[in-house]
């Protein structure tokens, strides 16, 4: 290796204690929001007279929208994302987006289809449909799910354009049943006013885009501004001022979760292409920050992946921003076999898992914390970011032990109807009594009690 090599950490769990390095490594990708750059401070004196925390500027940012609407956003624009908007041109307009689409190119309109397509074909699949039990005695019991009518999408705009993430957020919400959708992207090159998204939105029928960034963008969905509406639920990614925003404004709305840096874990063994392997982690320090994890038994195999880094890495167009993700979030462990490394990727709780190794499979069974699974040499992490049909809206930070990824059923609600025949009633009301007795609620006991009394002497039915 040259002096230039990556000087990435390498754990073997035989000679450290792999809790606590797993703990330092999580705490540096942790989304609490303590840490700012110098830059970031210096922004926030400038915006707001003094150096706040995060926390307390998405506090600040989120109350003066939620209070003065339109004169606060619109400043907000100003001053965080350098757009001088106006109410009017706050929304993309349906001239804007058409003309991106008639200028887009023909093979990536192609694709954005077909990858439609995909996602529709699998989120249909999966929908909740309604469900129902009867009794003899008279009882039906349902189940029943309504698709949300406004859903708010977070497209992020800062680094890069996402044109995926459009696909991977709105389509699910279409195959849930959500009447609008909503798209909010920052006032950049990347974001709103990038021609890729627009002709994407355009393709796939959203006609409600906004030039909003970051918690004012969240805040806006959340409440509401002159001339847009609230919405039921937010979702997708972004920054760390997006994240502690959708947090601040839940209750308001719902929300997907609160995302923090994108992650995988590989686990190899012998028979795993080291070459595969680096660039799979590389696809991921990519993101920068992005949290690339090797997991092996095997020292030949994270040897030569390690040389496989070095080799790749100098060959990307995002050279320097992936090299820093990788030395400051990556590592390689080194375990003792495949159930030490089974038992510390539950531990991890990755966003993304690619089992790399022979016969995947039985690994995958003792699995339970991951937010997507890649199983085998021809899955890579990017197949899920972009075509497959899963959303790439996953959960990060480890809460895959509670938490799922992104599908059509986050935008659907679901409700009880609960029916009874005077027989069924009848049936249940002892139960019913004994149980309003022991908690001393009597007007319950007396809402089937003055049903049963609606008995004539002989036990035929009186009027109700």
């Amino acid at each position: 290796m040259t002096d230039n090599s990556l000087e990435i950490q390498r754990i073997d769990t035989s000679q450290q204690n792999i809790r606590l390095e797993l703990a330092k490594l999580r705490e540096r990708l942790s989304p609490r929001g303590n840490i700012v750059s110098e830059a970031g401070r210096k922004k926030t004196i400038e915006v707001f007279g003094e150096p706040l925390s995060p926390q307390d500027v998405v506090t600040r940012i989120c109350e003066d929208v939620r209070t003065t609407g339109m004169e606060s956003l619109l400043a907000y624009c100003k001053s965080l994302d350098g757009a001088d908007l106006d109410a009017d041109s706050l929304r993309v307009s349906q001239v804007e987006l058409s003309e991106a689409h008639a200028n887009a190119d023909p093979e990536f309109l192609a694709t954005v289809s077909r990858i439609r397509d995909n996602i529709m074909e699998f989120q249909s699949a999966i929908v909740h449909t309604d469900r129902s039990v009867s009794r003899e005695s008279g009882v039906t019991l349902t189940q029943r799910y309504v698709p949300m009518r406004r859903a708010g999408l977070c497209v992020p705009g800062g680094a890069a354009a996402y044109p995926s993430t459009v696909l991977m957020t709105a389509v699910p919400a279409m195959a849930a049943g959500v009447d609008e959708v909503v798209v909010v992207a920052p006032p950049t090159q990347f974001g709103a006013n990038n021609p890729d998204l627009l002709a994407t939105c355009h393709e796939i029928g959203i006609k409600e885009v906004y030039r909003i960034g970051g918690a004012q963008g969240v805040a806006t969905l959340a409440y509401g501004v002159q001339g847009i509406e609230p919405v039921d639920i937010i979702v997708g990614p972004g920054n760390m001022f997006v994240a502690l925003a959708k947090q601040y404004v839940f209750g308001e709305v719902a929300i997907d979760s609160i995302a923090g840096p994108s992650e995988v874990v590989v686990i190899a063994d012998e028979t795993t292409r080291a070459d595969y392997t680096a660039a799979d982690l590389l696809a991921q320090a990519e993101h920068a920050p992005g949290a690339s994890i090797l997991v092996t038994w095997s020292k030949d195999v994270l040897q030569k992946t390690y040389e496989e880094l070095n080799r790749q890495v100098v060959k990307l167009s995002r050279e320097s921003l992936t090299r820093q993700s990788l030395e400051s979030f990556g590592a390689l462990i080194l375990v003792q076999d495949k159930d030490e490394a089974i038992q510390i990727t539950n531990e991890i709780g990755p966003e993304h898992l690619h089992i790399a190794t022979d016969n995947a499979r039985d690994i995958l069974v003792h699995i339970t914390n991951a937010g997507a699974t890649f199983l085998g040499n021809y899955s890579p992490v990017a197949i899920g970011d972009y075509v497959a049909g899963p959303s790439h809206v996953l959960p990060t930070g480890g809460t895959a032990r509670w938490a799922s990824g992104l599908c059509a059923n986050h935008f659907m609600r679901s409700a009880s109807v609960i029916e009874y025949s005077r027989d069924a009633l009848l049936e249940a009301a002892p139960d019913v009594q004994n149980m309003a007795d022991k908690e001393g609620l009597t007007a319950h006991r007396a809402s089937v009690d003055i049903r049963l009394a609606d008995q004539s002497s002989d036990g035929s039915e009186g009027e109700l």
